[in-house]
């Protein structure tokens, strides 16, 4: 009988924004229940931290003069869910830059989580952790949570499990960095690792938006990281491939933005510029519309400037504007039910593919505004009415419904890492604007993202000892982490890998690359006839003498490798697998038997590896192949021994 049951297992996955975590083994794996933010704040007293910020209460003024002696001394605190400033990140870029930070992190998602008493825990580490951090590691979660079990679990090697993938090239991206990792038979590969390269993440490509729209007044980070989650923002397979200006006349939507604000289609030249199509002038952000008395409130780039609104005390006089612009659509939209039948039974143009379009819009939900509605006073129904009147989504088709239930939640939120503090801090309210973009939303991972990254990864794969595994190094790509999961990120990788290393297995160079320095090579003669060629020989017009004996070796005994002196030579410099470069690069074969997963994605398939080892770890082997640290044995070994047991 196993040592511990299925709901007893407790797995925990730090991350440098999210932490995952999960108590108990469902009978069919499912995403992480627990989604927590990877912040503290420091508490009142030094060396403590909060999961919330608390901060000094504001008391209202010429209040001080009632206030006794006593009272004034005694200060009042307050949580403040919605600010993060002054927020502690004790991992950075996989580095645990705040031990006290990162102690504080994992007592509060073991408390948030509250297991029993009786409770195995697994860790993912990051893979840039070091012996002693691992040692640290270990150490606090024995002394600190008197846990009768304990294991640390490498990421890459996670993400092999969740895959079944026992040789394979895992690729994580995360948000500041990735991680590249060889692993051949279940074995990692640490020579040659690639570890936390910089500038790969997902953050590197909220930067290169912003650097791309620096131009456009409006948009700042939390535009361009919405931008970067948003269904527009896309990476082609090749740069040249953006489309040109002129599609923009063939787009059947014309201008989103303007049909989404007037209730119109847009759909053709004439339609955009007519009047009478609509009766008033087209309003709203982007190309081709007029905002008329809003432009005091809108800048022209389409992005509403809220700072100016509330500041200047303009906000009733916007939704009143709001106000009347919706009923001005709804009477739009009322005209043209009563049209005639020619125009209601007229050809719906054709919508061209985001790919296709020079210009986009995507719905962008503004969480400083309500942050800053809430800080002014505001109630929970006055921030409805608020939200109801800013609302520009077109028929609210981008609103999220309220989950309904616990794994569903959780699986629909996993798409993005920091989606819990969004939910946190936007609740029920959420303030929603359409927003048009160019086509920097197709060059996120452009300014040598891909190209850095595809490099770690030729730079990881030769450095592989076992040369024979690398071609099925090159046919089992895993590419997982929040940073990939930007539309097209993953096949643009491996098409710019492609580009870059592959080589056609027709090629002779796959004959020529690894052979020994006193073997003749082809030359450009145009000799066709294979010929002999014994060790210490050299011709001018030599040919390879692998093609030699695989072609005439029941005639040349003495170049058949199992039967002479040169074979035993070939043998010790020449492997089954052409290692130096790639003949084909292909990605895993992705799990299907896992449903919960396959509606999400498997981008944090390192935690649905880590539900698979805790499996066989905890209740299949039970313990037999030493495959976790038990309290015994931390007991005779000390923290050390935790490097005997770490997968």
């Amino acid at each position: 009988m196993p040592p511990f049951r299925d709901d007893q297992i407790f797995i925990i996955a730090p991350g440098s924004q999210t932490t995952l975590a999960q108590l108990g083994l469902p009978e069919s794996f499912t995403p992480a229940r627990y989604r927590l933010r990877s912040r503290m704040f420091p508490a009142q007293k030094a060396g403590q931290f909060e999961p919330v910020k608390v901060r000094p209460k504001e008391k209202p003024s010429g209040s001080h003069a009632e206030l006794t002696p006593a009272e004034e001394e005694e200060e009042e605190w307050e949580e403040d869910r919605l600010s993060e400033e002054g927020a502690v990140w004790p991992i950075r870029h996989g580095r645990i830059s705040h031990w006290l930070g990162f102690y504080a992190l994992m007592e509060h998602v073991y408390n948030t989580v509250n297991p029993p008493f009786h409770t195995p825990i697994l860790l993912i580490g990051e893979p840039v952790w070091t012996p002693k951090e691992l040692e640290k590691v270990t150490q606090f979660f024995f002394e600190k949570f008197k846990v009768p079990a304990f294991s640390i679990m490498d990421a890459a090697m996670a993400a092999s499990y969740a895959y079944g993938a026992p040789t394979a090239t895992v690729v994580d991206v995360g948000y500041g960095k990735a991680d590249v990792t060889c692993v051949a038979d279940f074995v990692l590969h640490d020579v040659g690792r690639g570890l936390a390269v910089p500038n790969c993440g997902g953050e590197a490509m909220t930067e290169r938006l912003m650097e791309l729209l620096n131009g456009r007044k409006g948009f700042n980070r939390e535009v361009c990281e919405q931008l970067k989650k948003s269904n527009v923002c896309e990476v082609l397979a090749h740069e040249d491939e953006l489309p040109t200006t002129a599609g923009a006349a063939d787009d059947g939507a014309g201008n989103p933005a303007a049909a989404a604000s007037t209730g119109m289609d847009g759909s053709s030249n004439e339609h955009r510029h007519s009047v009478t199509a609509t009766g008033t002038i087209p309003r709203g952000p982007g190309l081709g519309t007029e905002v008329g008395d809003e432009k005091k409130l809108e800048d022209e780039e389409g992005v509403l400037d809220i700072a100016s609104i509330v500041t200047s005390g303009n906000m009733q006089e916007y939704l009143a504007q709001k106000e009347k612009e919706k009923a001005e659509k709804a009477a739009a939209r009322q005209n043209k039910k009563g049209s005639d039948a020619q125009q209601q039974t007229a050809a719906k143009p054709v919508r061209l593919p985001n790919a296709k379009r020079s210009r986009n819009t995507f719905v962008y939900e503004d969480h400083a505004l309500r942050d800053a509605m809430k800080t002014a006073g505001m109630n929970t129904q006055e921030l409805a009415d608020m939200s109801c009147a800013l609302d520009d989504a077109p028929n609210k088709r981008q609103k999220t419904p309220e989950p309904t239930s616990a794994v569903s939640d959780k699986a629909a939120d996993a798409s993005f890492a920091e989606h819990d503090a969004v939910k946190e801090r936007s609740g029920s309210s959420t303030f929603r604007r359409e927003i048009e973009v160019g086509l920097e939303r197709f060059q996120a991972a452009s300014g040598g993202i891909l190209d850095r990254l595809a490099d770690a990864i030729f730079r990881t794969v030769q450095s592989c000892s076992d040369v024979s595994k690398r071609s099925e190094l090159w046919d089992n790509m895993i590419i997982v982490g929040n940073g990939a999961k930007v539309r097209g990120f993953k096949e643009a990788l491996l098409v710019r890998l492609s580009e870059k290393y592959l080589i056609s297995p027709s090629s002779a160079t796959i004959f020529t690359s690894e052979l020994p320095s006193n073997l003749s090579t082809p030359m450009a003669t145009g000799a066709n006839t294979p010929l002999p060629q014994m060790p210490g020989q050299h011709h001018s017009s030599g040919v390879n003498p692998l093609l030699l004996a695989a072609t005439t070796a029941q005639h040349h005994p003495h170049l058949n490798p199992s039967s002479s002196g040169l074979g035993q030579q070939l043998n010790a410099h020449t492997h089954s697998g052409h290692g130096q470069t790639p003949t084909s690069i292909k990605l895993a074969k992705i799990p299907d038997y896992f449903p919960e997963w396959k509606e999400v994605g498997y981008d944090e398939a390192t935690f649905l590896g880590a539900q698979v080892a805790a499996k066989v770890l905890f209740i299949v082997d039970g313990g037999a192949s030493n495959g976790y640290m038990t309290r015994t044995n931390y007991n005779e070994q000390g923290p050390s021994g935790i490097h005997e047991v770490a997968l």
